[in-house]
């Protein structure tokens, strides 16, 4: 199960926050949310709150990462998953 849920902190930055399990079968759905929020930058991405990423799914984050998304929290878990360095990437 994955929960997907959108806020705005700030009207110019909209964060999507993820909690769960990041599996193949919500990668589209994650993506479409993304691209919807999609006003300027890419969003945010709370991943704080997620357990589990499928490879499907660490892709899809990978990819996400590589196009300009900023990850604004993230479980030491996904961090490793991503080789992402919380030092140069805060």
């Amino acid at each position: 199960m994955l929960r997907i849920s959108v806020s705005e902190r700030v009207p110019s930055c909209r964060i999507i926050k993820l909690e769960g399990k990041l599996l193949e079968a919500w990668v589209d759905e994650v993506r479409r949310v993304c691209v919807e929020a999609e006003e300027g930058p890419l969003p945010g991405l709370d991943l704080s709150g997620l357990s589990f990423v499928d490879r499907r799914g660490a892709e899809m984050l990978k990819q996400l990462l590589r196009q300009g998304a900023r990850i604004h929290a993230c479980s030491p878990f996904v961090a490793e998953l991503l080789h992402w360095d919380r030092e140069i990437d805060p």
